[in-house]
């Protein structure tokens, strides 16, 4: 997947957060304010908190996704395709 086709699916979910009332969730664990999400939306690197957020919890994965009209597997691949996504190969 390319980085920009991830960071669509990353801004997606952003909003998914804020249309499913877990926006205040996301603030608490992240620390970011409104403006500050605002600011940052356009950095692949929180784009790719967003989705480490998301990807914490398989109803928000099935709700983003299902917002997005994507496979479930969608959310890790975009993950994997933004800074610091990349998964360790430990062989």
């Amino acid at each position: 997947m390319r980085q920009d086709d991830a960071e669509v699916i990353a801004l997606g979910a952003l909003a998914w957060l804020a249309q499913a009332e877990l926006l205040d969730t996301f603030q608490s664990a992240t620390g970011a304010d409104r403006e500050t999400i605002r600011g940052a939306a356009a950095d692949p690197d929180f784009l790719g908190a967003v989705l480490d957020f998301v990807l914490l919890n398989d109803d928000w994965v099935q709700g983003v996704c299902t917002a997005q009209s994507l496979p479930f597997d969608r959310l890790l691949q975009a993950r994997t395709a933004l800074p610091g996504g990349q998964l360790p190969h430990w062989t």
